[in-house]
């Protein structure tokens, strides 16, 4: 095992390949407030890459409902039994990841999913925590009576991939020009091992190519400087991709590193499992503060502070408004004003948008055209 950084733990850790960062990593950051659970980007991932034979119930991307909506089913129930509670000091993790203390012989702390598992990936739809009492109302949050939560879920593309590390056929890996993970398979032999050693359950086994595969992150999309089909399909606007910058290395100008290392809004899925994620999530405000502890870090009652605060945070409340606002990556953004104006790689404009949209308050009866007005949101 080699000893490699990972920032978002604070400490090194084991791995079983010497750390090698690709010359950029994509990443993602997804609002989990702003989710309605409308399955679109389900949908254009799916009809756009799993519409094949062996491949029917596959779906790269899913959102399920938090706490008690999984696909494959109990995938990070099963991830806490492996784990345990994470232990953190600070920001420093002191409990073990899936790569440390393990038995003589393996590679990753894994569990592989049953069949059946992965037959039901509406299960806990909509379904709330907690019960709230006849007459009650919601007064402040977090909600700790009732509450749920939608949590959209890609392929991580991580820095340490859980996959990675478990094929013993060195049939996954990384391309250095993007830190986008793919599945050779040419090499791939459907031992599986891949699909056990990824914590998020992300690699999934085609029965009828006995050969494993997964999210590619539309590359294809992504070398022409295009975000991917799930991220420019989304209605709510609540995804955003780009370039993250290296461990030590902060673009103010950059939209990803803006989000995740400047204000620290953004915060990575279950960091404790030790993969360094490049997806990563502004947490639901309203949700039960000990469960977002577990699944997003310490760091998740300052993020929602943050997130709060947006509507007093011009610079915060332009990004916002930019997610959704163009299908070509955003390399750079300001705000000017009222106006926030998002670019690329080379600073030319790509998209501008208001900060804040106007209001119209229109007068109850129009006298000159004798008509009663309703005011609309």
């Amino acid at each position: 095992m080699a000893e490699v950084n990972n920032w978002q733990l604070g400490r090194t850790m084991q791995y079983p390949y010497p750390e090698n960062r690709p010359r950029r990593q994509i990443a993602w950051v997804f609002d989990t407030n702003k989710c309605i659970a409308c399955q679109t980007c389900t949908i254009a991932c799916k009809s756009t890459w799993t519409w094949g034979s062996g491949q029917e119930y596959m779906l790269w991307n899913n959102v399920e409902t938090k706490p008690f909506g999984f696909f494959p089913v109990g995938w990070d129930v099963e991830l806490m039994n492996v784990l345990g509670p994470a232990k953190w000091t600070g920001g420093k993790l002191e409990s073990q990841t899936i790569f440390e203390g393990l038995p003589a012989g393996e590679r990753v702390k894994g569990w592989l999913p049953a069949e059946e598992d992965w037959a039901s990936p509406n299960i806990g739809e909509d379904e709330p925590v907690g019960v709230a009492q006849q007459g009650s109302y919601i007064p402040s949050m977090p909600h700790n009576e009732m509450w749920f939560s939608y949590l959209a879920r890609i392929c991580n593309h991580c820095t340490y991939p859980g996959c990675v590390a478990a094929c013993p056929r060195q049939a996954i890996y990384k391309r250095p020009e993007d830190g986008i993970v793919l599945v050779d398979q040419s090499r791939c032999r459907g031992y599986q091992e891949c699909a056990q050693g990824c914590p998020y359950k992300k690699v999934m086994f085609n029965n009828n190519t006995r050969t494993s595969e997964k999210c590619i992150a539309c590359f294809p999309k992504i070398e022409q400087g295009l975000q991917p089909q799930c991220v420019t399909s989304c209605i709510g606007r609540i995804r955003i991709a780009g370039f993250i910058s290296p461990p030590g290395q902060v673009n103010p100008q950059n939209p990803i590193d803006y989000l995740v290392k400047v204000k620290k809004v953004a915060l990575p899925l279950y960091p404790q499992a030790g993969t360094e994620p490049n997806v990563y999530y502004i947490p639901p405000m309203h949700a039960g503060r000990d469960y977002l502890h577990q699944m997003f870090g310490p760091g998740s009652d300052e993020a929602i502070k943050t997130y709060q605060n947006t509507k007093n945070d011009p610079e915060l409340l332009g990004l916002m408004m930019l997610f959704g606002s163009t299908e070509r990556i955003m390399h750079r953004f300001r705000v000017e004003g009222e106006t926030a104006i998002g670019m690329d790689e080379n600073g030319a404009e790509l998209v501008r948008v208001p900060v804040r949209e106007p209001s119209w308050v229109r007068t109850y009866f129009d006298e000159v055209r004798g008509a009663y007005n309703h005011n609309i949101t």
